[in-house]
């Protein structure tokens, strides 16, 4: 009983986490949602975070290929310490991007278009 209770405790945080954001911030799924148009933005070049979106391509290819720095067979557990840290640093990376995007979005879309006048 004791091991359900705090496997319905832990899906109900991960359900709260996935819908509202933390510390009053975008929720995961607000987040997520925003990839696709910040990839969007960004290769038109309306947002300038292109640099950091190829820097997040890189580590994504990085974890999906074969051919690691420090190979798992070999190496055991610090053959997955690599990949262990670019996801953790993937995940900080989209999570902080896709509120900076959201911002930008915010902004720009409070911005009047037309020219100043002196």
């Amino acid at each position: 009983m004791g091991k359900t209770l705090k496997r319905s405790a832990a899906f109900t945080a991960l359900a709260r986490a996935l819908t509202a954001g933390a510390r009053g911030g975008p929720s995961l799924g607000a987040r997520l949602a925003a990839l696709p148009r910040m990839i969007r933005a960004t290769t038109r070049g309306q947002y300038d975070g292109g640099l950091r979106l190829a820097l997040m391509t890189a580590a994504t290819a990085y974890i999906i290929s074969p051919i690691d720095l420090l190979p798992e067979i070999p190496l055991a557990i610090f053959g997955l310490a690599d990949d262990a840290v670019m996801v953790t640093w993937l995940a900080g990376s989209v999570l902080a991007e896709t509120e900076r995007f959201l911002e930008w979005e915010t902004r720009r879309d409070s911005v009047i278009p037309g020219h100043v006048t002196p």
